[in-house]
């Protein structure tokens, strides 16, 4: 199941990041990476998911195929792995899916002096941050595939990280550019799962 993990992870990079940076170049002549000024909270909400989705998806296995890291006890089980499969393989599409629904629009992280367009149909008219959403399940299933402290670890710190992102970077920027528009959307698409974290602020 490890190597498995290892399989679905290099998709998830592939996928996600390499052949959606691509379409973006394609379309815009930009790969759409913005990471902001080292030690901000944007330049930290983007390094935390990083860190924690590579302790996932690869140093948990890595330990798990040499030995020097054993699965929990409570969730060394087979329905647990095949599930972590089913969640990974479904995030990784949902992930892809929801970057393509935001087009030309599409960032990794953000500049505060560039305005794009407020996505806020097809995936984006229940959840704000749908591509957050489907990260969170991909790192979520390899975690359950390989559930040894490390990819737990790396869970925790990919939301940590994408909740430091999305409350003190990304939010405030769009409030900011798009203001009342901004404000009504947020008033009736939950932040990370339709209804929950809605607000009109």
């Amino acid at each position: 199941m490890a190597v498995l993990a290892l399989a679905l992870y290099a998709a998830f990079l592939l996928i996600a990041g390499g052949m959606r940076a691509l379409i973006q170049y394609r379309r815009t002549g930009d790969l759409g990476a913005r990471h902001g000024r080292t030690g901000t909270a944007q330049w930290w909400g983007s390094i935390a998911p990083c860190l924690g989705s590579l302790l996932t998806g690869i140093l948990a296995p890595a330990a798990d195929i040499t030995g020097l890291m054993h699965p929990l006890p409570g969730l060394d089980t087979l329905p647990v792995r095949i599930t972590g499969v089913a969640l990974a393989a479904l995030g990784i599409a949902a992930t892809f899916t929801a970057q393509l629904a935001m087009g030309a629009s599409w960032r990794i992280g953000g500049d505060p002096g560039e305005t794009t367009a407020l996505v806020t149909t097809g995936p984006f008219k229940l959840v704000r941050n749908p591509i957050y959403t489907a990260a969170i399940l991909t790192v979520a299933g390899l975690a359950l595939m390989v559930p040894n402290p490390l990819a737990l670890a790396g869970l925790a710190a990919t939301v940590i990280g994408i909740e430091l992102t999305v409350r003190l970077a990304e939010e405030p920027y769009l409030r900011r550019v798009h203001g009342a528009t901004y404000a009504q959307y947020a008033a009736r698409a939950g932040r990370f799962l339709p209804g929950i974290g809605r607000h009109s602020g």
